[in-house]
């Protein structure tokens, strides 16, 4: 195999351009892989571990964008780099009008539009908070997905949205449904009586998901971006959501969703659960839930636990309480792990989390604190158990691949699945490794069948264990809907197909697997 390279220094596409280029190339006759992302460390460290690192791409900045293949002969790999370039160097083709006014401009929208009352916002980091500053002083809410926003503007624009009786969702906000609309990366969920506030994208997801399956819907899901319960930021959209829900005559039940937030914060926010007698659950991942009670709120240690309890508050809902249904699934997961560790060698002791979603990671690293002691990761709150170089996992491990450091240059794993498999082979090549875990999140936004490529590469993964004299165990969670475009029954099923076990729920794929290697 011959490797060749394009080294485009300072030059910007954005993160989809850059995945459907490198998908082209990676089917370009006589191309046996390719990559097309920004130079960051991350990404150096990715194309080091596929032996797609240069000497000359090691050299090459953040702010330059690569382009590698690995190709059978010179004359592909050269073609290959030349359908790059000519890709790269198209223009964005103009949509053709639907309507006869196309404005150019947020204020311009408003002068055409004056009855909207909400924007979304996607443009890269540096020119992202101009663009919601423009919103915000125009009079609308603001759904900002941009990450890679400083910390510092994200401080003001929601100081000056509190101030004016606005929603600054954001940045970084991947989910919200508001009035029964999806925004971002949501599911197809049913209106009902359960308010959610979540400093957390797929955790808001997986959620809403779990609700929907047991009858209960959602009137309003408020996202606030992953930094809003820093210390920095002072939960500032956290409460406005909370506020704007606990006034609000359709909401019955409130949910509050977050990773562990700064102590002070989170008493912040108990204290305006203490102003409203509606039953309000809070699942802060990680924190202690003997505050949360003391608030008069009803603590959830799991997104799963979350929902459970949630259900069981809307009125009329006849299910089994949240205690019931977890301990029943855990005593029938233990038998299950039993079953499992049989097909295993004595080496298999380890597992490896490979997620989507930081809410789920989150949620797993809790629930196999319980299960295991503790887990490596590179978003684990304590810090002898960060990992150290997230290009090689250690024991017990799990990566968030939607990280910034993953994400700069290149899709998000909920986008694009190229990483996720690189990583799944790299982690089933560890004669170490017992169980991989998987979440696949479905819904608006993310990406339109994401069985159909990582189903074959749990097949692949497999086989090369099975080639190697070992048997894999892959574990997965589905979060999504019957009703999602992508078809949840149908996603489950290729996956399963595949050789995967699917779980109802991300706790419980979590659960499955740690014990497996608990023993």
């Amino acid at each position: 195999m011959l490797t060749k390279y394009l080294i485009k220094a300072g030059e910007y596409h954005d993160s989809v351009t850059l995945m459907e280029i490198a998908q082209k190339l990676s089917k370009f006759p006589g191309v046996h892989d390719a990559a097309v992302v920004m130079a960051t460390e991350a990404n150096k460290a990715i194309l080091r571990e596929a032996e797609l690192l240069l000497p000359e791409i090691e050299a090459a900045t953040p702010n330059d964008l690569v382009v590698v293949v690995q190709a059978e002969t010179d004359e592909a790999a050269e073609q290959a780099l030349e359908l790059a370039q000519a890709h790269l160097a198209q223009r964005p083709r103009a949509v053709a009008p639907r309507l006869g006014f196309q404005p150019r401009s947020i204020r311009a929208a408003v002068r055409g539009n004056p009855q909207s009352n909400l924007a979304v916002i996607s443009v890269a980091g540096p020119y992202a908070a101009a663009e919601a500053w423009e919103a915000l002083k125009s009079g609308l809410h603001v759904f900002l997905f941009s990450d890679n926003v400083p910390i510092e503007d994200e401080i003001a624009l929601k100081e000056y949205a509190a101030e004016h009786g606005l929603l600054m969702m954001g940045p970084g906000c991947g989910t919200a449904i508001i009035n029964g609309v999806a925004l971002g990366f949501a599911n197809v969920v049913p209106r009902g009586p359960v308010g959610v506030v979540a400093a957390a994208g797929t955790g808001l997801q997986e959620v809403s998901t779990l609700l929907a399956k047991m009858g209960a819907g959602i009137q309003q899901a408020i996202g606030t971006g992953g930094r809003d319960l820093k210390d920095k930021v002072g939960g500032i959209m956290m409460l406005e959501g909370l506020k704007a829900l606990q006034s609000d005559v359709e909401t019955g039940v409130l949910l509050l969703v977050s990773k562990s937030p700064s102590p002070a914060i989170a008493r912040r926010v108990l204290d305006q659960v203490k102003k409203n007698t509606k039953p309000t659950i809070v699942c802060f991942l990680g924190s202690d839930p003997a505050p949360i009670a003391a608030a008069g709120a009803i603590p959830a240690r799991t997104l799963q636990e979350a929902a459970y309890l949630a259900a069981g508050e809307v009125e009329g809902y006849e299910g089994a309480s949240a205690d019931e249904e977890i301990e029943r699934e855990i005593v029938d997961l233990q038998a299950q792990a039993a079953k499992l560790r049989q097909r295993l060698r004595g080496e298999q002791r380890y597992l490896r989390g490979l997620f989507s979603g930081g809410t789920l990671t989150s949620e797993a690293l809790v629930v196999w604190k319980d299960i295991l002691g503790g887990v490596y990761s590179n978003v684990a709150l304590e810090p002898d158990l960060k990992l150290k170089d997230t290009a090689r996992c250690v024991r017990n491990c799990a990566l968030d691949l939607g990280e910034e450091e993953f994400t700069v240059g290149r899709p998000h794993p909920m986008i694009d699945n190229d990483l996720r498999i690189r990583r799944l082979m790299q982690e089933a090549a560890d004669a170490e490794v017992a169980v991989i875990v998987l979440d696949v999140v479905l819904g608006y936004g993310a990406h339109p069948d994401p069985a159909s490529e990582l189903g074959p590469a749990i097949r692949r993964a497999r086989e090369q264990a099975a080639g190697q004299g070992r048997d894999l165990i892959v574990v997965a969670s589905v979060t999504g809907t019957r009703e999602d475009p992508q078809e949840l029954d149908r996603q489950v099923r290729t996956l399963e197909d595949a050789g995967a076990i699917i779980c109802d729920s991300n706790a419980a794929a979590a659960r499955l697997a740690g014990f497996v290697v608990a023993a």
